[in-house]
């Protein structure tokens, strides 16, 4: 059995940023802004936290790259709780684009071919990209100009007045085997 001394990553999550509080500020100056959006200025990091301690809050770096540091006082929790709130909901908003494949032959009769259209057509609705596919076996790698007419044509036949299609991928020939990658424009 190989031995896979590679890290794998199959479900590696996107680092969410992380924000220092109270005493794991490192800067000496920090710029505060208080529960109410009042900006009390530059001030030592010393005299912040007491400001934060005596109104019961946290004092959270928010922007740590500004010169001083922007600092906020805020519930630490509850900070935390709305930024995973809006991660989740950007996740749940971001459009999932998946690349469907049809897979032709140099020999496909009339209907099969019908069939992989519609169905072509109803990914393209759903948003999706179609890779079309055609793979050459044996003796029919010779006849390369006929697979390459046969994939322009099916890609034309894929426009309608409904679905407008736009060709993301060229033809590519890889052995014996040629794809195209469509979309909806």
């Amino acid at each position: 059995m190989r031995i896979s001394r590679h890290k794998r990553r199959f479900g590696a999550k996107a680092e969410e940023p992380r924000y220092n509080a109270n005493l794991q500020i490192k800067s000496p100056e920090v710029q505060v802004i208080d529960e109410t959006n009042v900006n009390l200025g530059p001030m030592p990091l010393s005299k912040a936290l007491q400001i934060a301690e005596e109104r019961e809050y946290d004092l959270v770096e928010v922007q740590p790259k500004a010169q001083p540091p922007l600092c906020k006082l805020l519930n630490l929790g509850q900070f935390r709780y709305e930024q995973e709130k809006m991660a989740r909901k950007k996740k749940a908003q971001a459009q999932k684009i998946l690349v469907k494949g049809v897979r032709l032959s140099l020999r496909i009769g009339e209907h099969d071919l019908e069939v992989r259209r519609k169905k072509s057509q109803d990914f393209l609705k759903d948003g999706n990209k179609v890779q079309i596919e055609l793979i050459l076996r044996g003796r029919e790698r010779n006849q390369m100009d006929l697979a390459r007419k046969l994939m322009e044509e099916f890609a034309k036949s894929l426009n309608t007045e409904e679905i407008k299609i736009k060709i993301e991928q060229p033809l590519q020939k890889q052995g014996g085997r040629l794809t195209m990658i469509v979309v909806k424009e």
